[in-house]
């Protein structure tokens, strides 16, 4: 969030003289106004009240369990506005490749629980299981997984990206 910066911070930016060469202006609900800086290692927003262009800005974070995030994110908007390379998304917004296959596979595990299929057809869809008897599908490693995929997918449904989208 961008706010006027109290009057002893004499030296703060004022967005007029940001490089907002790159940056879209959007319309929020209730008034506020959204700033999306496009950055190739990931945009940044911002939600900014009504801002006078030549006020003095300060970066408001909250002192909450993602202080951390914020701060690094704050950091690269910092770089990027001063006409430098903003660098990489911090770490804890980032994901790795193996969990971007786990989170598509929920997705699609979901769709097919969703729409009445077994676990076992969607195993034979997930990981292109062959055959297996009815013994062996009991006790396959690859029904546990199915299964836990499914049961994650669901929670992330019912509120629990919003864990994803802290970084946790």
């Amino acid at each position: 969030m961008l706010e006027a910066v109290p009057a002893v911070f004499r030296t703060a930016r004022r967005l007029e003289q940001l490089d907002l060469t790159h940056a879209t202006l959007h319309a929020q609900p209730g008034g506020e106004g959204a700033i999306i800086l496009a950055d190739p290692d990931g945009d940044h927003h911002l939600v900014a009240d009504a801002i006078d262009p030549s006020q003095p800005l300060a970066v408001l974070l909250p002192l909450d369990d993602n202080f951390h995030i914020r701060a690094e994110a704050a950091l690269r908007f910092q770089r990027r506005l001063f006409g430098r390379a903003a660098g990489p998304l911090p770490r804890a917004l980032t994901l790795t490749p193996r969990h971007r296959l786990r989170l598509a596979r929920m997705v699609r595990a979901l769709d097919g629980r969703s729409s009445g299929a077994t676990y076992r057809e969607i195993a034979g869809v997930l990981f292109d299981t062959p055959g297996q008897s009815a013994t062996e599908w009991k006790t396959s490693p690859i029904r546990a997984q199915t299964i836990r995929l499914v049961k994650d997918a669901q929670t992330m449904m019912r509120g629990g990206y919003l864990r994803l989208l802290a970084g946790r």
